[in-house]
């Protein structure tokens, strides 16, 4: 009983401290994702080809989460966005606790879209909330596609799935009817998104983050008067 309470505790304080990043994020009109897959599926090379498309259109900032290293960090900063690295040492996951100092690091108000790179991990990750407004659950054809169904967690909180590397679907025992199935047993009407983030095949995946984007400024920005001959056009605002 003492180990059930001590693991409510925990939670109890990290979901407080998710709420107050939460609060801080959409008071700056930054949409925040947190991006969870399990090493190897292709989160920072997904990260690369996105901030190539976009970084003239939307300002993005990464936090990269990591057992050890910065190498991740380095790629993602090479294609020119602000990143945070985290390093958890022996930890599996990322917690709002964590997040919220690299907060600290971060200019927020030159911001649109912030994206947390989670530790490689399908499990761990999943239980805590960061202060994220959307989790993002990414497999790729190569894990196989019974992976949606051994770790239904995930499926079930994802409020986007990507499915990536499809581009090497000719070369696996991969088969899609199989993986949607599963995804549509756990969550039902779940968007998803096939990509080939070294392609790149992305767009569909960008116009998502550009409409959550705008939607985000746009309710930050639906109290405050806008001058006569401005827009609020999102590529116009920063």
């Amino acid at each position: 009983m003492t180990e059930i309470r001590i693991v409510q505790n925990v939670l109890k304080h990290n979901d407080e401290i998710a709420a107050m990043n939460r609060q801080r994020l959409r008071d700056a009109g930054v949409f925040c994702i947190d991006l969870i897959g399990s090493p190897g599926c292709g989160k920072t090379s997904l990260l690369e080809a996105t901030l190539r498309r976009l970084h003239s259109r939307i300002n993005i900032g990464i936090i990269a989460g990591d057992l050890a290293t910065d190498r991740d960090a380095k790629r993602i900063q090479a294609c020119g966005a602000k990143v945070v690295q985290i390093n958890t040492g022996k930890g599996c996951h990322l917690d709002a606790n964590q997040v919220r100092h690299a907060l600290d690091e971060i200019d927020l108000a030159g911001l649109d879209l912030l994206i947390i790179e989670n530790v490689g991990n399908l499990i761990c990750p999943v239980g805590f909330d960061l202060g994220q407004d959307a989790k993002v659950g990414m497999f790729s054809v190569c894990e196989g596609d019974d992976k949606a169904a051994k770790h239904p967690h995930l499926v079930r909180v994802a409020d986007l799935l990507l499915l990536n590397k499809t581009d090497l679907m000719k070369y696996v025992r991969f088969h899609p009817a199989t993986f949607r199935e599963d995804v549509e047993k756990l969550n039902p009407g779940v968007e998803m998104i096939e990509l080939s983030a070294t392609e790149p095949k992305i767009d569909r995946w960008l116009d998502w983050l550009l409409s959550k984007t705008q939607a985000a400024h746009d309710l930050t920005s639906a109290d405050i008067p806008v001058p006569v001959g401005t827009t609020k056009e999102l590529s116009d605002a920063r």
